[in-house]
């Protein structure tokens, strides 16, 4: 996460429409700030935000030939910020293009059409849960390290009371 604490989407498609339409029934669902990029390459420059989730899609250089397709940009963003979650919005209804998404990491793959907008929600609400899961898991982590310090500390003072103890007791005794 950023250090603002907001909670960053990113909407990568070359498709202006499909970005606005997305974004509007995003937004009314969910609570994210919500950021749009026509290409991958504007999105990769701005992943310093730390996103939680980036919606992509796969003919990301269908208008421009020298842009990244979105399993370039998928594989920079899962070799640079492995904690985030792709999703892949993409008109391709090829089985080996969903399989070659979800190689390089992609979460979900939702493919364009009637029931899209509802699947993303659906994909987007166990992004969210998988968010919160891992949250609390770190949270019980940071929890376990620090009680298992503050008992060792206090082994380690009970060592030394009872040194000190037998210590004291052994040379009163010898006087």
């Amino acid at each position: 996460m950023a250090n603002d604490n907001k909670r960053y989407m990113f909407l990568v498609d070359d498709e202006p429409i499909q970005n606005e339409m997305l974004k509007d029934y995003l937004s009314e669902r969910f609570l994210y700030d919500i950021r749009i990029f026509d290409n991958g390459e504007d999105a990769l420059k701005q992943m310093n935000l730390h996103p939680e989730i980036v919606v992509l899609d796969f003919h990301l250089d269908a208008h421009k030939s020298d842009a990244k397709n979105g399993v370039q940009v998928l594989q920079h963003i899962k070799e640079g910020y492995p904690e985030t979650q792709v999703i892949m919005l993409s008109g391709q209804d090829k089985l080996d293009v969903a399989v070659e998404s979800m190689k390089y990491g992609a979460y979900d793959y939702v493919v364009k059409g009637e029931t899209a907008f509802s699947r993303m929600e659906n994909a987007i609400n166990n992004v969210s849960e998988l968010h919160k899961m891992r949250t609390v898991n770190n949270a019980y982590k940071k929890t376990i390290v620090f009680l298992s310090v503050v008992i060792g500390l206090i082994i380690l003072l009970a060592l030394y009371l009872n040194f000190f103890t037998d210590a004291f007791t052994h040379t009163s005794n010898n006087m």
